[in-house]
């Protein structure tokens, strides 16, 4: 296997290993009324005020109490095995806590306060709200606290600790998205300053409640939209998840899906249910949920250490999607791929590009009511074309791009707007890649066009972001795509267009 040139991000967090430091995480992560979620935490020896609060456009106190807390160890293997820190609170789910992300806040005299998370599921799925499926695999591949995650050396990553600083709050301002709002910046120095001002992991950037769904939700409850929400492995582990909606919704940085949520969604959308992607990066890695879903699994670049690798299991490798030995590529569920797209205003990646999406088909019914034409630029205001893109393999009929299908995008897929983007090359990539390493798409190649030479890595160095739609072909349901991650940051006023077609899109599906 040749040797993987992985693009870690900066600065790693490193948690505090003082075992007085307050920190708090609860489990299930998700749950319906009559339901208990047990609490654990740690902190300096005393009496701490705990809360529940249901955040969304307001955040609603619903439960206070006071909790013991006392010192406990954050061992080195809490990252893959997870924490066995003492319950300091268990709370039933009563039948009037309606469906939602609910933020546990524990404050202890003279330090911050601590937050952990739950979500509470409908008991009775009312096929007039969407659901809101919370990218939690994604939040914790990416998490960091006791000191791997599956970036830097972890294959393991338990649900089951707290989630590091920046994942669930964080601190607005400049540099608090990952995209380069500014000029061209490619050593993303405001970013980089923006996490060592506030202390946040560096990985918090990437991943986490406030970056994407936290903005959707507050501009739907302004906008008089009912949500109910789940967490990814809902999908899996939920089997009426989906029964009885209409509208599937994910949003943001959706990355780690395993089978199971494959099936689900797939088999919702084939029965004429309606799905949203108003995310980017979607469902890129194959991972696996162990231990009831307290373990999530995912050797990535290190595919063949997984030990399903060269067995009868090989279809549940975790690589990415499109590997040749999956052969499920995330286009047959989403219509694009990461693969045929990259990154926009990341760093050298398309730097200095505008931030929105070029229109192409401006009479599609999601375009009503926009009064945009052919050629008028989409998103740029809120700069929605950022952080990481998924596109289609293109050609130009009749001057309009239309998908090849070569890289077994479903017929009847319609691309409406387009946006450069590129992954990281020998180039562009963040960290100097060594001359004996593969760059990220040279693996690319790699894995899904069985060479990583410089002819293959070409063929995919060119991507674009793409904006698409499959209306209902052969009885399924309609799919939409956002091809970017940042799409929810048109929302609340920034881009009146991006808000029309948002809400042409909920109206119409949900």
């Amino acid at each position: 296997m040749p040797t993987i040139a992985v693009q870690a991000k900066p600065l790693p967090y490193a948690p505090p290993s003082d075992p007085a430091t307050p920190a708090v995480y609860a489990w299930p992560l998700s749950v319906v009324a009559g339901e208990r979620v047990a609490i654990h935490g740690r902190g300096p020896v005393g009496t701490a005020r705990l809360k529940i609060v249901r955040v969304g456009a307001a955040r609603v106190t619903i439960h206070t109490t006071d909790v013991r807390l006392a010192p406990q160890d954050l061992s080195p293997g809490a990252d893959a095995l997870g924490c066995e820190w003492p319950v300091i609170a268990e709370v039933t789910m009563q039948t009037d806590w309606p469906s939602g992300y609910y933020e546990i806040v524990v404050s202890v005299a003279d330090r911050s306060d601590v937050v952990a998370f739950f979500v509470v599921r409908s008991s009775t799925p009312n096929p007039d709200r969407l659901l809101l499926v919370l990218t939690t695999n994604t939040w914790n591949a990416y998490n960091d606290v006791a000191g791997t995650n599956i970036y830097n050396g972890g294959t393991h990553a338990s649900f089951v600790r707290p989630l590091a600083p920046g994942f669930l709050r964080k601190p607005g301002g400049a540099g608090s998205r990952v995209t380069v709002l500014g000029p061209p910046d490619p050593r993303m120095r405001t970013h980089v300053g923006h996490i060592r001002t506030h202390g946040l992991s560096a990985w918090s950037g990437s991943a986490g409640w406030p970056s994407w769904e936290l903005p959707f939700v507050v501009w739907a409850e302004n906008n008089g939209i009912e949500i109910d929400y789940a967490v990814n492995a809902d999908l899996e582990f939920v089997p009426n998840v989906l029964e009885g909606r209409r509208l599937y919704l994910s949003i943001g940085h959706d990355e780690y899906w395993s089978w199971g949520m494959r099936d689900t969604v797939e088999q919702f959308i084939a029965d004429g249910g309606n799905a949203a992607f108003l995310s980017g990066n979607v469902a890129f890695w194959q991972v696996r949920l162990e231990d009831e879903g307290r373990t999530m699994v995912g050797y990535k670049q290190r595919f063949e250490q997984d030990p399903v690798y060269g067995t009868d299991r090989q279809d549940r490798l975790t690589s990415i999607w499109s590997d040749r030995l999956i052969n499920r590529p995330e286009n047959l569920m989403t219509g694009l791929s990461f693969n045929r797209g990259g990154y926009h205003r990341i760093g050298k990646s398309v730097g200095g590009g505008a931030g929105g999406y070029t229109v192409h088909r401006p009479d599609h019914w999601l375009f009503e009511g926009t009064d945009l034409f052919r050629g008028d630029l989409l998103g740029a205001a809120g700069t929605i074309v950022g952080y990481e893109c998924d596109g289609c393999e293109l050609a130009l009929v009749d001057g309009v791009p239309v998908p090849t299908g070569v890289d077994r995008c479903p017929e009847g897929t319609i691309v409406l707007a387009t946006a450069p983007a590129s992954p990281f090359t020998r180039a562009t990539a963040q960290r100097p890649v060594p001359d004996d390493a593969l760059s990220e798409v040279e693996f690319h190649a790699w894995r899904v066009l069985g060479s990583h030479d410089a002819a293959a890595a070409r063929r995919l160095e060119n991507g674009h972001a793409v904006f698409a739609v499959r209306d209902g072909v052969g009885g399924s349901g309609t799919v939409v795509s956002s091809g970017c991650t940042d799409w929810v940051w048109g929302l609340d006023a920034a881009d009146p267009a991006v808000e029309k077609i948002t809400m042409n899109l909920l109206r119409r599906l949900g």
